[in-house]
């Protein structure tokens, strides 16, 4: 199968990989196509003949999205060869051959049925996203595979993937590597310090975040996508854009997994003849999807993020800054030909480490040196709307 898409190097390899064992790493950048093209290249396979694939993704709006844009690939509707599965939601039907599910609902299957009766592969899509659920279906699938189900084929993907550690979990599986494709994105720093942080006296995030987007669209042509920490700033942005000045024949639309189905979808959908596009989006549009006629990405450097807190033994949300602006940059650099890259703040990434310490304490006197978040430099800051705020810079760790 080709695709036309810079994964298709990659899938002889893999193709091959599968054939001599039963698991495989496959590391491959966003917008290379690993999540609709790869499952339909494996059910050509001769092992997997007869039976089915199952593809987890970590949310349900990506689930959704890849399932729907693989069926279209084969010109049907999901429900047929491609189906879904996802809480109080399933499209599948008795020729469904790939399964999209997300992980909860994979670790529910694998409880009513240990052996995977007729599943030639699972697949863990955007593996890096580990959660808890991700981490229990794979060492049950890993168990399945050595007790029960030795033909079980195991492959797990990401663009970010530390793939000799995964690959040796999965009992030393080959490495498949696609370059993917690089287009030049310029990137510009509006505004000084480090972005704005929620707290009394703080110009609102929906404020910022709509007198960007107004500069971003009269600076370049194209749909836009901005980045905001979650729901409840995309409805406000949303508010605000509605009765802004865009210049015209541009539609505003949100993107978030509480959405319903329809108003997704046209948000995924390239924009009207003679219009453009605007699309509000939580961190999900980092990974899994694309969003087709995207040129411009304005990136506020604020995400929500759940982290494990172990004095309460809970998991807590937090308001991070400084974090995420590469992938971001990614669905422009790996996909799109070109592209303009608006970050709020100053270019943090270009600092020296004790200088963005200076920056951040001289700004926040009341930071402290935390530790470590995921290998990054990691501050916290308390008091910001009862809510500690991390703030790192991904350049920190490149420069050890």
């Amino acid at each position: 199968m080709r695709s036309g898409l810079p994964i298709d190097e990659a899938l002889a390899p893999l193709c091959a990989a599968l054939e001599r064992g039963r698991n495989a790493v496959l590391a491959a950048p966003a917008g290379a196509g690993k999540s609709t093209v790869v499952p339909l290249a494996l059910l050509e396979q001769p092992w997997a003949s007869g039976k089915r694939l199952v593809m987890l993704e970590p949310r349900r709006l990506a689930a959704r999205a890849v399932a729907v844009r693989m069926a279209a690939t084969l010109g049907e509707s999901a429900g047929d060869t491609v189906g879904y599965r996802m809480r109080l939601e399933t499209r599948v039907g008795k020729r469904t051959r790939i399964e999209v599910v997300t992980e909860g609902v994979f670790t529910r299957m694998l409880q009513s049925d240990p052996a995977l009766e007729g599943v030639a592969a699972v697949l863990f899509d955007e593996f890096h996203e580990r959660n808890l659920n991700a981490d229990v279906g794979l060492a049950l699938a890993l168990d399945a595979q050595r007790h029960v189900a030795p033909e079980l084929r195991l492959l797990a993907m990401s663009a970010t993937l530390d793939g000799a550690k995964v690959a040796a979990i999965l009992g030393n599986a080959p490495v498949i590597a696609s370059t993917g494709r690089a287009f030049p994105v310029e990137v510009q720093h509006v505004g000084k310090g480090l972005p704005s942080l929620p707290g009394p006296g703080i110009e609102p995030v929906d404020a910022v975040a709509a007198r960007t987007v107004q500069h971003a669209l009269r600076e370049a042509p194209g749909d836009l996508l901005l980045f905001l920490p979650g729901a409840g700033e995309i409805r406000r942005t949303h508010a605000r854009l509605l009765e802004a000045d865009l210049g015209g024949g541009v539609d505003v639309l949100p993107l978030y997994g509480e959405l319903a189905a329809a108003e997704q979808d046209a948000a995924l959908a390239p924009a009207r003849l003679g219009s453009r596009k605007c699309v509000l989006a939580t961190n999900i549009a980092e990974t899994s999807l694309t969003i087709d006629g995207v040129r411009i990405v304005v990136d506020l450097g604020l995400e929500r993020r759940s982290v494990f807190d172990p004095v309460s033994g809970m998991s807590r949300l937090y308001v991070t800054t400084g974090v995420g602006a590469w992938e971001r940059s990614y669905r422009l650099f790996n996909m799109f030909g070109m592209g303009l890259h608006f970050c709020l703040g100053a270019p943090l990434a270009r600092m020296e480490l004790a200088e963005s310490l200076r920056l951040l304490s001289a700004t926040y006197p009341d930071l402290t040196l935390a530790g470590e978040l995921e290998r990054r430099p990691t501050f916290v800051l308390r008091g910001y709307s009862r809510m500690d705020v991390l703030a790192g810079t991904r350049e920190q760790v490149r420069g050890g």
